[in-house]
């Protein structure tokens, strides 16, 4: 995933509702409790970490019994300290005292809790990629240094495996043609990440890689689900036992899907991943970033949106306005014979589809503008407003252009456009002969691209004559 490429808006919840979330999980509502428990007589060891005299205890204020009682504490004190709800004191003595950040669980702002649960995320992110050390002092070299090549760990891969294991969830959840908030089946996303990109049939060593990633993965979304980052459907133990080969290879019905492991990213894991995302410098929009700028901000930042997500960053700029004046700045907006004005043009009409009659002066003002006249028409005409001028053939013609130039850039090669492009040659005789002559900085590249879609050979060999035309009468 390029850094450089935005991902699809996140449509984020709000920050009030995903900090009452981000407080009621286990990972930072057990931080939270044992920073309220320390005290004077609390003690730790010179990583910070509580004494094992202290553990019982902390994990009897939890709530907490059984064989891993204790570890479970441990982890929840260590969090409590890199998320400065507990900070130590006297590292001599071993003291501690509550933290600055345990004051903004109560009394901050949603966003300061949601700033502690992120500090919070990244510890638990940075333990799930580390192995089960037990034994690891059998490990450790001459320096006391922990031998990774023994233990077959590469700490910096693990990391970015995981890494873009959470952004390959993070893009299924916020793309349009995605599951949404559906779970994704722990196959299909651990094969995201092994499965080269444009192989047919698996190989069976590629098989045995993804299997194996499953089992890292299944481990590791079991940490992450505390920190309610994920909902997380663990693999059927049964099945890592079940060694009988005829029904390994019996074939998997959508029921047993589940039993291979489901992950589901909830709202806050959302907030989280794109936080994160953002952190590493890739371009994670959200819906809504856009409400309190410029309607030429507005164009441009949603140009190469989703439908839905453009459609619901416009709504929200357009409730913080009075119609009107909202209509005259998408206007003034969408002027510009530079390569991106054919595309703010159809966002800008897009836009004023979501406008009431309260906009008409402003549509009236622009219909004798040569690159704003033909979508004034059209708004007016399907509004049944009286007294709309015909357009003339020369304005249909740019107009066709601008639109087919504007479908190019926000979709490509895509169904519709082919659709579109056979359309305008059948519905219009004689088309080729007048468009390769319209006033437009797009049409060379529209006929050309004409060229290229439309399915009937005879009439692609005319639109590339026309574009062969249009590029001599532009002097290229």
């Amino acid at each position: 995933m390029s850094d450089s490429s935005p991902l699809p808006p996140v449509r984020l919840h709000p920050e009030a509702e995903l900090a009452r979330a981000a407080l009621s999980t286990p990972l930072l509502s057990r931080a939270a409790r044992l920073a309220r428990w320390a005290g004077p007589g609390t003690r730790v060891d010179a990583g910070g970490g509580l004494v094992d005299e202290q553990l019982p205890a902390a994990a009897e204020t939890l709530g907490l019994t059984g064989d891993d009682a204790a570890a479970c504490a441990s982890e929840a004190w260590r969090v409590a300290v890199d998320t400065g709800l507990v900070e130590v004191v006297d590292e001599e003595a071993g003291t501690v005292a509550a933290g600055e950040e345990l004051r903004q669980l109560t009394g901050g702002s949603p966003h300061d809790v949601l700033a502690v649960w992120l500090t919070a995320l990244e510890t638990v992110v940075a333990d799930a990629t580390v192995p089960d050390l037990d034994g690891i002092v059998d490990t450790l070299d001459e320096g006391g240094e922990v031998d990774f090549a023994s233990l077959g760990w590469d700490p910096e891969a693990e990391a970015d495996f995981l890494d873009g294991v959470l952004a390959n969830l993070y893009l299924l959840t916020v793309r349009e043609d995605g599951p949404g908030e559906a779970p994704v089946p722990l196959p299909a996303l651990a094969a995201s990440m092994i499965v080269p990109s444009g192989m047919g049939e698996p190989t069976n060593d590629v098989l045995e890689q993804v299997s194996d990633a499953m089992m890292r993965l299944d481990d590791q979304f079991r940490m992450l689900e505390p920190a309610g980052l994920v909902e997380y459907q663990p693999v059927d133990e049964a099945l890592m036992a079940d060694t009988d080969e005829e029904q390994a290879a019996a074939p998997v019905d959508e029921t047993d899907v589940a039993r291979y492991g489901m992950v589901r990213l909830t709202p806050l894991g959302a907030y989280g991943l794109r936080a994160r995302l953002l952190e590493a410098g890739f371009a994670a929009p959200a819906v809504g970033e856009l409400a309190d700028k410029g309607a030429d901000v507005l164009l441009d930042g949603t140009s190469l949106f989703p439908p839905g997500a453009a459609l619901a960053e416009t709504e929200q700029w357009l409730t913080r306005r009075e119609p009107l004046a909202a209509a005259r700045e998408l206007l003034a907006a969408a002027r510009g014979g530079d390569a991106g004005a054919p595309l703010r043009r159809l966002r800008c009409q897009q836009a004023l589809s979501l406008v009431g009659a309260e906009a008409e002066p402003a549509l009236r003002e622009v219909l004798d503008d040569a690159e704003l006249g033909g979508l004034a028409r059209v708004w007016l005409s399907e509004r049944g407003a009286p007294d709309v001028p015909a357009p003339s053939p020369e304005l249909v013609f740019w107009l066709t252009i601008d639109t087919v130039a504007a479908q190019l850039q926000a979709e490509g090669n895509s169904e519709e456009l082919r659709a579109l492009v056979a359309g305008l040659a059948q519905q219009h005789s004689g088309f080729f002969a007048t468009a390769w002559r319209v006033e437009h900085p797009a049409t060379a590249d529209v006929l050309e691209a004409m060229g290229r879609l439309h399915p009937d050979k005879k009439v692609a060999k005319e639109a590339r004559k026309a574009a062969f035309k249009a590029r001599s009468q532009q002097g290229y």
